[in-house]
């Protein structure tokens, strides 16, 4: 299942249930998440989401991306868009 998201774009895939993570912002990238880094991502975005200066998060752990406050909020849209695959990949096993 692909996801288009705002900020974030992959495809989920069910056997594996993973989110292959695609594009953040205009970069692209390839990493797999699993349901549990999502939602440690998603609960550490949800407590900052009031940060007037937002984000910093970074690919391959080297390469920074800003996200500022407005951005976070998609960025969390899309988190819960994906969480709902990993939902309905449980009710098919």
């Amino acid at each position: 299942m692909f996801l288009t998201g705002n900020i974030i774009s992959g495809e989920f895939d069910k056997q594996l249930n993973e989110f292959s993570l695609q594009k953040v912002k205009h970069f692209t990238t390839e990493s797999s998440i699993k349901e549990s880094q999502l939602k440690s991502l998603y609960n550490y975005l949800i407590n900052h989401r009031e940060e007037t200066d937002g984000q910093i998060i970074t690919l391959y752990d080297q390469m920074p991306i800003r996200l500022s406050q407005e951005e976070i909020n998609l960025f969390i849209s899309d988190l819960e868009k994906v969480q709902t695959m990993y939902t309905q990949g449980d009710q098919s096993i």
